[in-house]
């Protein structure tokens, strides 16, 4: 499987402007800017799309572990802090609410830091980039 997303942009870096595309439509020309990442304006950024994606995926993740074990979710609710820097990011904090019939506290416990590490996400934020360049004189 291969997933793709565009991104385009034009202007300096302070003043100029891009936009986020996904083929599934869900982004669709969506705003992003310097303004946009450190000053509130409206639209969304780099770091609060990473945060997003992982809070789907470590929530999937819990929902799949629970499923193996022969048990299904009722509700499950998640939260990530993601905490930036000196444009570095220094931590996601996963914050998950479940409600579970048939599992103990201490056992929801477990689960969830098992996906905490093995969720695709928080194992991609170890894993090498590559990249290519092509220029247009």
């Amino acid at each position: 499987m291969k997933y793709t997303a565009k991104a385009h942009w034009q202007g300096n870096l302070k003043e100029g402007k891009g936009t986020l595309t996904t083929p599934s439509g869900v982004l669709n020309n969506t705003n992003y800017s310097f303004k946009t990442r450190f000053e509130g304006e409206k639209g969304t950024n780099p770091e609060e799309l990473l945060a997003t994606s992982h809070a789907g995926c470590f929530t999937m993740a819990v929902c799949s572990m629970l499923t193996k074990k022969g048990l299904t979710p009722i509700s499950l609710d998640t939260e990530v802090t993601l905490t930036m820097e000196n444009l570095t990011i220094t931590g996601i904090h996963l914050s998950i609410t479940g409600k579970v019939a048939g599992i103990t506290a201490d056992e929801f416990t477990t689960v969830t830091k098992d996906a905490e590490k093995n969720c695709i996400i928080s194992k991609a934020l170890s894993m090498p980039v590559t990249s290519e360049a092509q220029f247009i004189a």
